[in-house]
């Protein structure tokens, strides 16, 4: 269990820059370096995994695409979705890789129940679905026991690009948003909202 964490709403973030400041923060982190979770968004983009295949990548257009050092295949990020960055120290919190997936899985789930949504996770595919359709998808790294990246949960989106690839490696996988359900809250309330059924899956 870890005892406090500090979190950061970032706004609307450029998707690289971004990533290479979790990377530094991780390197550079020791022992009593508070835990950080990070709200942001980022403009229109592509991003593959480590071992993703390019081609699930089918028509990107002008949409830049990059390379990054996360698990899984090709997703996008863009306006309207929240992206959610948990910088934990996962042996302090006692936290195993598999805990941190299922702690972002079910506090989107506890989400949707608060909005009257029945949302699953799958053991098969990570990620969180509404009748079969990806609402939120989870890719991780750790290195010396520390995670970055983290959870993108899709809030009020342009889902035109998700025809383009084939999410996560899948070509027949749908996708959707809360305002597709009905939801109508911006990315700051959802992320007020979804903050204290994460800070409770993660024992904090």
């Amino acid at each position: 269990m870890t005892a406090a964490i500090e979190i950061r709403t970032l706004g609307n973030k450029e998707y690289e820059p971004l990533w290479r400041e979790m990377q530094e923060f991780t390197n550079s982190r020791d022992n009593g370096t508070p835990d950080e979770l990070w709200f942001t968004e980022h403009p229109p983009v592509f991003t593959l995994g480590l071992n993703a295949s390019r081609e699930h990548l089918l028509a990107p257009g002008d949409t830049p695409v990059i390379q990054i050092d996360r698990g899984g295949q090709v997703t996008y990020h863009g306006p309207g979705q929240l992206m959610i960055y948990p910088l934990l120290d996962l042996k302090r919190a006692r936290l195993g890789i598999r805990d941190l997936v299922t702690a972002l899985e079910q506090s989107v789930v506890d989400l949707a129940a608060q909005y009257n949504i029945e949302a699953k996770s799958r053991a098969d595919a990570p990620g969180v679905y509404v009748d079969g359709k990806k609402i939120a998808s989870v890719g991780l790294r750790v290195r010396r026991w520390c995670s970055y990246h983290g959870m993108a949960l899709n809030v009020d989106m342009d889902l035109e690009p998700y025809s383009r690839i084939n999410t996560c490696g899948y070509a027949d996988l749908e996708v959707t948003d809360l305002r597709r359900l009905g939801i109508e809250r911006d990315l700051s309330a959802v992320a007020k909202d979804l903050q204290p059924h994460l800070l409770t899956h993660l024992g904090i």
